[in-house]
C-alpha cells in the first residue's frame, strides 16, 4: 500500500472553489477505487495551501485508478472546473509508504 500526498497551492480568495472541488473528489475518488483519507483546505496559517491524501494498492494499481478517474463523468467535470476556473495555482504529487510500526494504544 502507498499513499499519496497532493499539496495544492490555491488562490487565497478562491478557497470555496476548492472546497467543492474537493467535495467531488470525495464523491468520484472512492468510486474509482483509491481509498480517500481526505482533502485538507486553509484554516489556520498558509491560506494558500491545501492537500489531498488518499491510499492505494501500487503504482501500477494508480495508473489504472487515474484512467477510471479521468473517464469517470465527475471526475471529468472536475477536471475541467479547476481548469476552467483557475483556483489552483500549483499541485505537487508524491507517493509514500507508510514504514513505521503500527501504534499501540495501552
Amino acid at each position: 500500500m502507498i499513499t499519496c500526498f497532493i499539496r495544492y497551492e490555491i488562490d487565497a480568495f478562491r478557497k470555496d472553489e476548492f472546497a467543492t472541488y474537493a467535495r467531488n473528489w470525495g464523491e468520484a475518488i472512492p468510486r474509482c477505487g483509491a481509498d480517500l483519507i481526505g482533502y485538507y483546505g486553509p484554516h489556520e496559517g498558509s491560506a494558500t495551501t491545501a492537500y489531498g491524501v488518499y491510499n492505494i494498492e501500487s503504482l501500477a494499481a494508480y495508473e489504472a485508478y487515474r484512467a477510471r478517474l479521468a473517464a469517470d463523468p465527475l471526475g471529468r467535470e472536475n477536471y475541467e472546473f479547476a481548469r476552467r476556473e483557475r483556483f489552483i495555482l500549483k499541485e505537487d504529487r508524491i507517493f509514500l509508504k507508510n514504514v513505521s510500526l503500527a501504534h499501540r494504544k495501552e
